[in-house]
């Protein structure tokens, strides 16, 4: 019973992990993803049009290509998290709705579908993303400068 209860715990932990990332980026607060992801933590957004590369590079390309957008909503669905000890695995749905402004004022809105592909790990600070990958599966909308 004890085991069960820890992994059900460490399930919490890292849903809990997710939830964190999707509000560091959400409220642009991005000094909060030192609580998501390990110190030498790697973010793999390249199949997205974006970067791989360390916690520091990570935190920088997201603060500026988030910039131009005033609706950010990162939600995370369908979690399946695979335990091995003190390391596991994740996978989730990504529904992200992005929006700018366009020149009448009003938002210009995008719909993004993808797949988070994560590696964790415990650490004596909780669980935290060693590796992130991001498989995007369709955007909907027009980008902006297109």
């Amino acid at each position: 019973m004890h085991d069960q209860l820890s992994q059900i715990a460490d399930r919490l932990a890292i849903q809990d992990v997710l939830v964190r990332y999707s509000a560091a980026i959400d409220t642009k607060n991005f000094a909060l993803l030192d609580e998501v992801f390990t110190a030498d933590g790697i973010g793999d957004y390249t199949a997205s049009g974006g970067i791989r590369g360390s916690l520091g590079e990570i935190k920088q390309w997201l603060e500026r290509a988030l910039s131009i957008f005033t609706v950010v909503q990162h939600l995370v669905t369908n979690i399946s998290v695979d335990l091995h000890g003190d390391e596991a695995s994740s996978t989730c749905y990504l529904f992200n709705p992005l929006g700018y402004p366009r020149d009448d004022g009003s938002v210009e809105m995008l719909w993004v579908g993808a797949v988070y592909r994560d590696r964790f790990v415990r650490t004596p600070r909780g669980w935290r993303i060693r590796e992130r990958v991001i498989e995007p599966q369709y955007l909907e909308g027009k980008l902006p400068g297109a």
